[in-house]
């Protein structure tokens, strides 16, 4: 009765969307005014992310029965957008995706598919890992048409969509899953994985990869820091600062600071969307080196953060959640044609020329490859340039690119906290903000 009830009332208020490129000189704005419901933050930034828009300002407010959300964006060039028919699909997908209601753990951001087998891996990192699986799936005749591997806090997850070679469509015989199953795990176990490596085949009709990963190390408790390998020194500056307050009873104030990236919203209100919990007021603020995040937020069930194990755990979560995607490494970009096995050459040199695979992005489209890969050397340090030309002379200049090279972020200026909703709860005391845990 009552879900009922409240589709009834979401059919009456259908949310409207406008997408304003005259208010601001430098970004379209898009507003996004809707019934409030958990999860419609999450599902909003999805939808900008998915467009591979990236947010430069944005402005929340969700307290009480009415969403109301306000976000600067631009275009990967640094531009506004100004393509009619992009403009019409952002507006159609926000106002589509806004008014439906999901079941926030297995449902936000669902892509039905019927055309491959998405494979969900989690294990100890360590150098040659994903040259292993990949062999494995060659072995077996899997074509890689798509994947996303993160690696955190000495742990590795990946996403990985696959099609049988000789149909390519998904692989449906459920004897060779098993094998498949049961040879990765064998792969991922390889080193005593003392949290216990998983490999899970997930069913047709899979969550948007990116979200799917943040879940699979969250429930991995890759946020639990581990000791660095030998012969690498931590750089604790270039770390995010999490600062965790109080106002009275109300809310819990989280003030993120970290290095700017693109999807760092997304990243974050993942993690505080699978935590429980809900943004009432926020505002992202980003330079050109640094953003800047301060959210109002309570439990679902109404209580602000009220025990110090608490508030320690979501200090760690944010942080992982920051780090997760960070650009660590030598950006390296393959462009080819696409072969059954090409993958596992490209890792296994890698490999042989004792390079470490921190992230990668893997995509296949029309018989073509476009793979991006983050890599360092064994220890975690920068890869000699040497090394890197001789892995493109023997792949082929053409086809490896080195695209960027990590850069070490200046310390960004101190910035107190309230900086936009100061004066907004001024009136419910908010000069009696008790500090209770700054980290940096």
């Amino acid at each position: 009765m009552d879900d009922e009830y409240a589709k009834l009332i979401r059919r009456m208020n259908p949310p409207r969307v406008v997408i304003d490129n005259n208010s601001c000189e430098d970004a379209t704005v898009i507003q996004v005014d809707s019934i409030n419901k958990h999860g419609i933050l999450l599902q909003v930034v999805q939808v900008l992310t998915d467009m591979d828009l990236i947010i430069k300002k944005a402005y929340i407010s969700s307290d009480g029965g009415w969403f109301m959300d306000v976000f600067n964006v631009i275009d990967h060039n640094g531009n506004k957008i100004r393509d009619k028919e992009v403009i019409n699909y952002i507006q159609t997908r926000l106002e589509s995706d806004a008014s439906f209601s999901p079941s926030l753990r297995s449902s936000v951001g669902v892509i039905p598919s019927e055309d491959h087998t998405s494979i969900e891996l989690t294990g100890n990192d360590r150098p040659g890992l994903l040259s292993e699986i990949c062999a494995v799936l060659a072995d077996l005749q899997c074509n890689v048409v798509n994947a996303e591997i993160w690696t955190h806090n000495a742990r590795a997850a990946a996403v990985v969509h696959v099609t049988d070679h000789s149909t390519g469509c998904a692989i449906k015989d459920s004897k060779r899953l098993s094998t498949i199953k049961q040879l990765l795990c064998n792969v991922l176990n390889a080193n005593n994985d003392f949290k216990g490596a998983k490999t899970t085949l997930s069913p047709p009709g899979v969550m948007n990869r990116e979200r799917r990963l943040h879940q699979i190390m969250f429930d991995d408790r890759d946020y639990e820091r581990v000791e660095r390998t030998l012969g690498r020194v931590e750089d604790k500056s270039s770390r995010p600062q999490v600062t965790v307050l109080n106002i009275e009873k109300d809310y819990t104030v989280i003030t993120m600071r970290s290095k700017d990236r693109p999807k760092l919203l997304f990243d974050i209100v993942c993690t505080l969307t699978d935590m429980q919990y809900v943004v009432f007021h926020g505002m992202v603020d980003t330079g050109e080196m640094e953003a800047y995040q301060e959210f109002y937020i309570r439990h679902v069930d109404g209580l602000p953060i009220s025990s110090d194990a608490e508030r320690e755990r979501v200090i760690q979560c944010l942080e992982a959640a920051i780090e997760r995607r960070a650009s660590e490494g030598l950006e390296l970009e393959l462009c080819t044609e696409y072969r059954i096995g090409l993958l596992s050459d490209i890792t296994r040199i890698f490999r042989e020329n004792s390079l470490c695979i921190k992230r990668a992005e893997i995509s296949t489209k029309g018989g073509r490859v476009k793979d991006t890969f983050y890599v360092t050397d064994v220890t975690g340090n920068p890869v000699d340039p040497k090394i890197i030309e001789a892995i493109r002379g023997q792949i082929g200049k053409t086809k490896l690119k080195v695209k960027h090279s990590p850069i070490v972020a200046p310390k960004p200026p101190e910035r107190t906290t309230g900086f936009f909703l100061g004066n907004f709860f001024k009136a419910r005391s908010f000069q009696n903000f008790k500090l209770i845990r700054s980290y940096s």
